[in-house]
C-alpha cells in the first residue's frame, strides 16, 4: 500500500511538470512564428500527447519502485523548425527556455497553493500536501537539470543561441554525444564510485545548491519561510 499511495502523490506532479514543459516549447515556438508543434497536434495540454512510454511511464514508474531519492524522466520532445522563425538563433534560445521557464513557474504556484491546505479536510489534506511538496521538488529539479549548459539540454540550446559564433558552434556540435555524456554522469559514475563505497552523482552535486537556492527564493515569494 505504501508504493501505492507514494505513486499516487507523484503520478499528477510528474505529468504535469514533464509534459506542461514539451507543451511550453510547442506554444512559445507557435507565438514566434513556426507552426510546426501546431500541425503536429502538440499545441497541448493533454499528457496523452506528450507521452514518451519509456520516459514519462517506464522510469519514473521504475524509480518509484526502488524507492530511488529523487525522480526523473522526460516526454516526446515537441518538434521545432528553427529555419520557420524569424531569428532562428535568437529564437532558439527564447524557446529552449520556455521548458523550464514553465517549470519554475509550476513549481512557485504548488507553494502558493499551500496557504489553500486548510479548504481541505483532515482526510485528504496530507495527501495535497505531498502533491504539492512533489511538485516542487521535481519541478525544481527539471528546471536546473535542463538548463545545464550541455546540447541536448534546454540550457545548451540557450548557449548555443546566446554565445558568439566562435563558441557556439563547438558547443552546438557536442549535441551528438550529449546524450551519451549526461547518461555517463548521470548513471555511469555514481555506480562506479559505489563500488568504492563512495555515494556522489555529480550531476545531482552540481544542481542541488541551486535548486536548494530557488526553493528559498520562491519560499520568500510565495509567503512562507524556512
Amino acid at each position: 500500500m505504501d508504493v501505492v499511495y507514494t505513486a499516487s502523490t507523484w503520478i499528477l506532479p510528474a505529468l504535469l511538470a514533464i509534459t506542461l514543459h514539451e507543451a511550453a516549447h510547442g506554444f512559445v515556438a507557435w507565438w514566434l512564428g513556426d507552426p510546426t508543434a501546431k500541425d503536429a497536434g502538440r499545441l497541448s495540454l493533454n499528457p496523452l500527447r506528450h507521452v514518451d512510454p519509456m520516459g514519462t511511464v517506464v522510469l519514473p514508474a521504475m524509480l518509484l519502485l526502488v524507492k530511488a531519492p529523487f525522480l526523473f524522466g522526460w516526454a516526446k520532445p515537441v518538434p521545432v523548425d528553427f529555419h520557420n522563425l524569424p531569428s532562428p538563433r535568437r529564437d532558439m534560445a527564447i524557446v529552449a527556455a520556455a521548458g523550464p521557464g514553465i517549470n519554475l513557474m509550476q513549481a512557485y504556484i504548488a507553494l502558493l497553493l499551500f496557504h489553500l491546505l486548510p479548504m481541505f479536510g483532515q482526510t485528504v489534506d496530507q495527501w495535497v500536501a505531498q502533491n504539492l511538496e512533489n511538485s516542487i521538488q521535481i519541478n525544481l529539479i527539471l528546471c536546473v537539470f535542463n538548463m545545464l549548459p550541455l546540447p541536448p539540454l534546454d540550457g545548451g540550446r540557450v548557449a548555443v543561441g546566446l554565445l558568439p559564433l566562435a563558441l557556439a558552434r563547438p558547443l552546438a556540435r557536442l549535441e551528438r554525444y550529449g546524450m551519451v555524456l549526461l547518461l555517463i554522469l548521470l548513471l555511469a559514475v555514481p555506480l562506479a564510485a559505489s563500488q568504492f563505497g563512495i555515494d556522489w552523482n555529480p550531476l545531482f552535486a552540481l544542481i542541488t545548491p541551486v535548486v536548494n537556492w530557488l526553493a528559498d527564493s520562491l519560499l520568500a515569494l510565495s509567503g512562507h519561510g524556512r
